[in-house]
């Protein structure tokens, strides 16, 4: 078993984190395009090669995200009608996500095996997340799966907070 965390800093200007190891070491590079339409987060590996790519659909009525990894689209995230809470659906060949994924407590299955467990680290500063990769050939994806729905969660917020004002 394969631990990752990630440190979110997507709300920051430049939407530029990385992912560590347990000996703090960076594993993966994540850059969010500043003041871009689509908006897209790209996700490299330690050697700068892409491995994943998320985009936010444009001029959609709803909000929709692309995961493509190593060039294929491998996840959609789909943000549904619905007039009280915010409801998203994932729809993925034979990965689905079980648990809270709106609080990052959650378990990703492929094929009804458990490949990998995200879990929201608390008392730190920002959003912190362990993920545990159980399966290795499914890193990247976890990994893509974990920053998209990040992604979606400050879409959702700036969308609040814009209503509110």
């Amino acid at each position: 078993m394969k631990q990752l965390y990630i440190k979110q800093k997507v709300f920051s200007l430049s939407g530029k984190f990385t992912v560590k190891d347990q000996q703090e070491k960076d594993v993966y590079f994540v850059e969010g395009s500043f003041m871009q339409i689509p908006k897209t987060f790209s996700i490299m590996n330690a050697a700068r090669d892409e491995v994943a790519l998320i985009t936010k659909k444009v001029f959609s009525f709803l909000p929709i995200f692309f995961v493509e990894v190593n060039g294929q689209e491998v996840l959609t995230i789909k943000k549904e009608f619905s007039f009280f809470k915010a409801r998203y659906t994932i729809d993925a060949a034979g990965i689905e996500v079980e648990g809270n994924w709106w609080d990052m407590d959650f378990q990703i299955l492929q094929h009804g095996e458990v490949v990998g467990k995200v879990n929201k680290e608390w008392f730190t500063w920002g959003d912190s997340y362990k993920v545990q990769i159980l399966n290795e050939e499914m890193e990247a994806i976890i990994i893509a799966l974990v920053v998209a729905i990040d992604c979606v969660k400050a879409d959702h917020a700036a969308a609040s907070s814009a209503a509110a004002t």
